[in-house]
């Protein structure tokens, strides 16, 4: 689940910016970088598609008009089946699951990333944000000690708190530099946990990382982590950057919570994927949120989006679309859907098959009996590259790409490992029940 931690200051190790073009490739041998660029194409974007269904109750829907940043685009829509079926209605209704809950408000606190020898790490009792999505590392601001620390102490107010630091050793040339903290207040109630990581190998894996956990006072807890790292793929030998997140909230004072796993993947000639899982609750109201987005790097492009809700008195709804174009050649279908508590069901489908001159063949239909089926001219708009790539991930990635490995001794080589499976693309299935 994807939600950022406030911004903290932080001094990179060295000045590495890129320029926004794509990449071809990246080496990184003996601390050198070796880039090659590539022109890179611009097309338009208008695949945001939005659809409203009929049903026999007023019903709030948070749509979401786009994916891939890290902040979602949403527009909220309300739908009143006693207007007429063909109608839409756009107006400012409260935004379906976004309420957040009274442990939210403290996130904004901003807290030292270090305190001075001694003194003791400060309390962070504040959870993650929903739908913030991958923070780039500078907002982690990892820090890690440059020396082993084991230190503990009482803060006046009775709060205790540790600090310890180290460093792990394993084979291949595996080493793992490691800062925990911690702490929780003189009653017991309020707890906080953090671990910060660099780990790197021989081979040039390279990978920093987080882990946070805690609870408050009002009985809300939360758990996130993020991941960045830096591999040769082994079936292709680019170097590639995979950025993943996963955060989870609970109340302590309402039936509400909420759960989210983002990942982002780039290689060195342009291919990129994209996705987002997403579960939820508040009181009586569940939801769930899947989106992908995949490049191939030659112009290829995947994208889909499917939401659903429901209540306990048994009212579903949810709304999915995908598109698949390459060289202005392509098509995008939908289906919004409700269902009521009796089980009746309304849906309309839709699609578009864009055929690189002009021409589009729009159709579709629903239960209520409307169709169409016509053809007009009309240009056609899409995302040929991600607007965040791989000249832009290397960019903001200057401390993951200055990790110092250990230095490899003459005559030792790094063990890889060819025998497994093609990667398939598809993120593991991630699931969440916050009862």
């Amino acid at each position: 689940m994807a939600a950022a931690a406030a911004s903290r200051g932080f001094m990179t190790p060295f000045n590495f910016r890129l320029r926004r073009s794509d990449v071809a490739a990246l080496n990184d041998k003996n601390g050198v970088l070796e880039v090659r660029r590539k022109k890179r194409r611009l097309l338009m974007s208008d695949w945001g598609v939005v659809k409203c269904c009929c049903s026999d109750s007023v019903v709030p829907i948070r749509m979401a008009t786009g994916s891939g940043k890290n902040v979602e685009k949403s527009e909220d829509w309300r739908v009143d089946m006693k207007q007429s079926q063909n109608s839409r209605v756009r107006a400012p209704a409260m935004r379906f699951a976004s309420h957040q809950p009274r442990f939210i408000s403290k996130q904004d606190k901003f807290f030292p990333r270090c305190s001075p020898r001694n003194s003791g790490p400060q309390s962070r009792d504040s959870p993650p944000k929903r739908d913030t999505g991958i923070a780039n590392e500078k907002d982690w601001g990892i820090s890690l000690l440059n020396e082993n620390v084991n230190e503990s102490g009482t803060n006046e107010d009775g709060s205790t708190w540790y600090r310890e630091s180290g460093e792990d050793l394993g084979e291949n040339g595996y080493r793992c530099r490691w800062t925990r903290m911690g702490g929780q207040s003189n009653d017991g109630t309020s707890e906080w946990k953090e671990t910060w990581w660099e780990k790197s190998d021989w081979t040039g894996y390279k990978e920093l990382g987080v882990e946070k956990s805690g609870r408050n006072a009002e009985g809300d807890s939360w758990w996130e982590t993020w991941r960045e790292v830096l591999h040769q793929d082994e079936w292709s030998n680019l170097a590639r950057i995979e950025r993943s997140a996963q955060k989870q909230a609970k109340s302590g004072t309402e039936n509400a919570g909420w759960y989210e796993n983002w990942w982002e993947k780039y290689d060195a000639k342009g291919w990129t994927e994209k996705g987002a899982h997403k579960y939820g609750r508040l009181n009586e109201q569940s939801w769930w949120e899947k989106w992908g987005e995949h490049y191939d790097g030659r112009g290829s492009v995947l994208k889909w989006t499917d939401k659903w809700a429901e209540t306990e008195l048994g009212t579903k709804w949810g709304d999915k679309w995908e598109e698949k174009f390459f060289a202005g050649i392509g098509s995008r279908q939908g289906e919004t859907w409700h269902v009521s508590p009796s089980g009746e069901r309304w849906s309309r489908t839709w699609g578009e098959e864009h055929f690189g001159n002009s021409k589009v063949h729009k159709y579709g239909k629903s239960t209520t009996g409307e169709s169409w089926d016509i053809v007009v001219d009309e240009e056609t708009y899409y995302e040929a590259d991600p607007h965040y790539g791989w000249a832009d991930v290397v960019g903001d990635s200057t401390q993951l790409l200055s990790i110092q490995p250990r230095e490899r001794p003459d005559g030792i080589y790094p063990n890889l490992d060819f025998g497994s499976t093609p990667p398939t693309g598809e993120p593991p299935d991630e699931s969440s029940s916050l009862q």
